[in-house]
């Protein structure tokens, strides 16, 4: 049907429009009006109120014709009070503020010395879907995303798609919680499943909801009116933003929304149905990133892989990492070719994956920076291959538990990557997970677990739940130090809060196993744990206090290679009965001194630096540790 042939039912009520002006009666032809009136509950008088603010708009002779009945030339505008006297069924409720016209913002009134008196005008989205052009209104349009429907879904959107489908015919009124990670699958998702009823779908973030409660509620009025006029369901990714607000906002609005976030979240007295979102794996997200990474993809073959297996895609990561390559690396045929010294397409592709995955993380635990290699750890040969054995399963995950199936095979329990380091302070735990860092190009954060709990029930699991969903978004290493705050042995605890400290630890326990990066748990005494926890972590490695070898040969290496020194007697530093930590701390002191009275380091400026370290803890150098040394 033509434009003109789909109007032409318009322009004859119309007609009827000036007719009830003149005082004629008459029942107007079938319009998009009469749709628009059954979906919001109007009357037979709201749907020629209806008729009348659009003859008004669009008929260049309506303002003469409407001044004249007003006996004002100056008032063009049709008003409540016209409508109420010439209007068939006029309703004296109509223009009260909890009628539909008003209370959803389909009319607008302009002012005036009374309320019959008052201009009023239809709301623009009302006006074009009369005309059988619904769209958003400006203020939506611009804070709104439309998400059109994929060409093709991987397997774990598909399922995802038929029951949301399901859902939505089947229970139209019940809000969607789309739960788990992946948020660009959720979307895609639900995208599909709205295709076949051509129903189109609006993404906003919970981020970006005002604050004030009544904004909150002219918001939700504008979306209540044009996602009903639009046919249009709203999709909601929750993953930040005001629960609070968003729980208001879906109050007001009073349809039913799609929600997407990693766990289900409150929304007031809104009926819900809860959808798990199955996991994408890296084999299905390799086609996003090659789509969203454009001419740079065939120039990362082997790149893109990782970064699947490592980093869940989302429209804003990938979408950065192809910003910052098309910064850093414009021509990529000229970058896949790098002169000496320079970084590769793939290490500009992983280092912008790292970091624009990080915000989230950075509010929530400390980053730790560095830059340790595996020759910088004094270990025991097995200790070291222990933790290459941790690098090799981290990194060869998706390989492992997706292509080989191991995944499937285990029913998807106890993946994560999970290890207990034991050992004295300064024994080399935390290098340890620094190497481990930089051996997989991955962040590390340091989080204090005693500083997890509370004695708040429930909170604990709060605050380890908001690490683990953050860390999922950029694949970092969690090193959890004084893990004895939830897995020692119990000493004399009541039966309430032994229920809850369970709780708690059958959550961390839980999260540890499903997590899909590196989980490290740190404790000085690894006597303290519980051995029922012990069996549940798949790596242990105990730090024991270095020998005169290994201390030795870490003396050896504390020095940086630019640092100026005399000569140094490494069998003598030995005897200091001193940790690795202690031992940089001893260095480094030691490098100042020597800086301050221009001066290579020598063993004058060590020794000074080693008693100012025993002092720290109420210790004195012994004899034997100077033996030979100091006459």
């Amino acid at each position: 049907m033509s434009g003109t042939a789909k109007l032409r039912p318009l322009a004859d009520a119309f007609a009827t429009v000036v007719g009830w002006l003149d005082g004629n009666k008459g029942a107007p032809p079938k319009t998009r009006a009469d749709d628009i009136a059954a979906r919001f509950g109007l009357d037979a008088f709201g749907r020629n109120l209806l008729l009348l603010g659009a003859w008004a708009a669009l008929d260049p002779a309506a303002g003469r014709r409407i001044a004249e009945l007003h006996s004002d030339p100056q008032r063009t505008a049709p008003s409540l009070g016209l409508a109420l006297v010439r209007l068939p069924g006029a309703n004296w409720t109509a223009p009260g503020a909890d009628d539909p016209l008003r209370a959803d913002g389909l009319i607008r009134i302009d002012g005036g010395e009374g309320l019959g008196s008052a201009p009023f005008a239809l709301a623009e989205p009302v006006l074009l879907a009369l005309v059988d052009a619904p769209s958003l209104a400006e203020d939506l349009a611009l804070q709104a995303r439309p998400v059109a429907a994929p060409a093709e879904l991987s397997p774990s959107r598909a399922k995802l798609a038929q029951a949301i489908r399901l859902r939505v015919e089947g229970e139209p009124g019940m809000t969607l919680q789309l739960c788990g990670a992946d948020p660009l699958g959720k979307e895609q998702a639900a995208a599909a499943a709205l295709a076949p009823s051509k129903r189109p779908l609006y993404a906003i973030s919970a981020a970006m909801l005002p604050g004030a409660p009544s904004d909150i509620a002219r918001l939700a009025q504008l979306w209540r009116r044009d996602l009903i006029l639009t046919d249009g369901a709203l999709f909601v990714d929750a993953t930040r933003g005001d629960p609070a607000g968003l729980a208001l906002f879906a109050e007001l609005l009073r349809l039913p929304l799609i929600v997407a976030a990693p766990d289900a979240v409150l929304l007031g007295q809104a009926p819900t149905v809860r959808l798990d979102m199955p996991r994408m794996t890296a084999k299905e997200q390799v086609p996003v990133w090659r789509e969203r990474l454009g001419p740079y993809a065939k120039k990362l073959n082997g790149t893109i892989e990782k970064l699947a297996g490592h980093f869940p895609v989302s429209p804003e990561l990938a979408d950065s990492v192809a910003a910052e390559l098309a910064i850093l690396a414009p021509d990529p045929a000229k970058a896949a070719k790098p002169k000496k010294g320079q970084p590769t397409l793939g290490d500009i592709a992983w280092d912008a994956a790292r970091r624009f995955a990080r915000p989230r993380m950075e509010d929530l635990a400390r980053r730790i920076d560095g830059d340790a290699k595996w020759d910088d750890l004094v270990l025991p040969p097995n200790q070291k291959d222990v933790l290459k054995a941790i690098v090799a399963q981290v990194r060869n995950r998706a390989t492992v538990y997706e292509s080989w199936g191991f995944e499937k095979r285990s029913g998807g329990r106890g993946l994560g990557v999970s290890a207990l380091f034991s050992g004295p302070s300064g024994a080399g735990k935390t290098l340890a997970g620094e190497t481990l860092g930089a051996a997989l190009g991955l962040d590390v954060y340091r989080i204090d677990l005693s500083s997890m709990v509370s004695k708040w029930i429930g909170e604990t699991e709060k605050n380890l739940r908001r690490v683990f969903d953050a860390a999922e978004e950029g694949s970092a290493i969690l090193q959890f130090d004084e893990a004895d705050a939830l897995f020692g042995k119990r000493g004399e605890i009541n039966e309430s809060r032994d229920r809850h400290a369970n709780i708690e630890v059958s959550y961390l326990l839980q999260r540890l196993e499903e997590y899909r990066g590196l989980s490290i748990l740190t404790t000085n005494f690894r006597s303290n744990i519980d051995t029922a926890f012990l069996r549940r972590i798949r790596f242990i490695i105990d730090f024991d206090f270095p020998g005169v070898a290994e201390r030795t040969e870490i003396w050896q290496r504390i020095f940086p290679k630019d640092t100026p020194k005399a000569e140094l007697d490494f069998a003598r530093l030995a005897q200091l009965n001193l940790a690795g930590g202690s031992i940089r701390n001893v260095a480094m002191a030691a490098a100042f001194t020597a800086a301050d009275r221009g001066q290579d380091v020598d063993m004058g400026h060590i020794l000074a630096a080693a008693r100012l370290e025993y002092e720290k803890s109420g210790r004195s150098l012994t004899s034997a540790e100077l033996r030979g040394w100091v006459q």
